[in-house]
């Protein structure tokens, strides 16, 4: 996925057969639906 995201200019994330996201891969991989559909959720900053 690290190399995905390095290449890609934009990158369109699926979940459930629908777009749950679009655009450069630094919103993608700040998205929340990406978050919780591929990482069980956002991490909560206090718990870390």
């Amino acid at each position: 996925m690290d190399l995905i995201m390095r290449l890609s200019h934009r990158v369109v994330v699926m979940a459930q057969g629908r777009v749950i996201c679009d655009g450069t891969p630094d919103v993608v991989r700040k998205d929340p639906q990406v978050l919780d559909a591929y990482l069980g959720g956002v991490l909560d900053q206090e718990a870390a």
